[in-house]
């Protein structure tokens, strides 16, 4: 359906919590998929938070740097997903995020390729949640807040939340009206921590509110630093309803704003109309009845397969990595951007979700999840590993998992 941006701001708002609640909490019509992705440049928080350091930091973000300049970003993706639906049924996926701050400048020219990619994939049955943190709205990674469908920023109602917030917005809102969709594309997802209602902060912001989630610590810290999210206490929780209700609103603003951003056709006049004479010439002769006009022939559009990977060209439909090395991915004009235009999706013989890794272990029931010390042999079992690309991915050999199964996160 779309592609929506949460942005946080100082203070810890809580974007990557609201962002986790409206993956899980996301309608899904049958044959869709929802894709969170971690792309706050600070790092990402999922792997040591709500998965508990139960995945191997060895998926995410910053391998599709080193894809990216071999050409085989939109194959790659695909590799680097987890699955945390709770069925299992890979519907709520998962791009983890950066390890490290210093990755960070790896990814500079390669986040504009992969917003075209995060919209191209909309049309194979994805909607894409982009966690952009408190610093991933400005700076190179921008580009994925301004071709975004509607972008909304998390803001507590604290006195010292709002006071921060503002001329973060007031920033934003500038940046999306010169290089973006649109300032309309703004909106406001509230924790209600301080004592300031929805409607005024919206009138003291001029924004809209998407949302007003409980600041309920006890059921945020499961998906801040892990917990069980099937327990039937968690899904029924404030938090959760409410983040079902943000969700339709966050819908209901898309559908709005694609509408009024579609071109308009001139309206077709009817063959009445065509024979119908000119009163403001008097004796014109008769019109000469028209037929009605049949169906306009089409591009035949072969059907597009559920299980066929993708792959998005770059600007001037150039296929990734096919620019020359000092050469402008923008065309002859220095400086001149073309006006974005989503991907083209071609399809292949594998499916796009075959590449994803094993099921870690279950986490523990909520909300009795841990307070103590994790034991010696689980340190053993699940040990941590230093941020890098091996030799086994920069020489294209496989990646360290099993091809086939899939990465399951609960």
């Amino acid at each position: 359906m779309a592609v929506i941006a949460v942005v946080g701001g100082p203070g810890a708002p809580g974007a990557t919590t609201t962002a986790l609640a409206l993956l899980l909490a996301w309608p899904l019509p049958p044959g869709r998929r929802i894709l969170l992705v971690e792309a706050d440049p600070d790092g990402g928080a999922v792997l040591a938070g709500a998965l508990e350091g139960r995945v191997e930091a060895v998926y995410g973000l910053r391998n599709l740097a080193v894809a990216d300049r071999r050409g085989l970003l939109a194959q790659t993706i695909w590799e680097q997903l987890i699955d945390l639906s709770p069925e299992g049924n890979a519907e709520r996926l998962l791009l983890p995020g950066l390890t490290d701050p210093a990755q960070a400048p790896g990814l500079a020219y390669t986040w504009e390729p992969l917003a075209e990619l995060l919209h191209g994939i909309e049309q194979q049955g994805y909607d894409v949640i982009v966690d952009l943190g408190r610093s991933g709205a400005t700076g190179t990674s921008a580009v994925l807040a301004r071709c975004a469908d509607v972008v909304a920023v998390t803001v507590r109602t604290t006195l010292r939340g709002l006071s921060a917030a503002r001329p973060r917005l007031a920033a934003l809102a500038e940046d999306l009206a010169a290089g973006g969709t649109g300032a309309d594309a703004l909106g406001l997802l509230l924790v209600a921590e301080g004592p300031y209602p929805g409607p005024e902060v919206s009138r003291e912001l001029g924004l809209p509110v998407l949302g007003v989630l409980p600041h309920a610590a006890r059921t945020a810290r499961v998906l801040s630093d892990g917990g069980d999210t099937t327990d039937r206490r968690f899904i029924r929780s404030e938090l959760m309803r409410t983040a079902r209700s943000a969700a339709d609103e966050v819908q209901l603003l898309i559908r709005r704003r694609r509408q009024r951003l579609a071109p308009t056709a001139a309206p077709t006049p009817t063959p009445a109309q065509l024979a119908a004479p000119n009163p403001a010439a008097p004796g014109a002769p008769a019109a000469v009845p028209v037929p009605a006009p049949g169906p306009v022939p089409g591009p035949v559009v072969p059907p597009m397969s559920p299980t066929a990977p993708v792959s998005a060209p770059a600007y001037g439909q150039q296929p990734y990595g096919q620019t020359p090395y000092g050469e402008s991915a923008y065309g002859p004009g220095e400086g001149e951007q073309p006006s974005y235009t989503p991907p083209v999706i071609t399809t292949g013989p594998v499916a796009p979700l075959a590449g994803l890794a094993p099921q870690p272990a279950a986490p523990a029931p909520f909300p009795a999840h841990v307070q103590s010390p994790r034991p010696a042999e689980e340190d053993e079992q699940y040990p941590l590993q230093q941020p890098m690309v091996t030799d086994r991915q920069i020489n294209g050999r496989p990646y360290p998992h099993t091809p086939g199964e899939v990465l399951r996160a609960r």
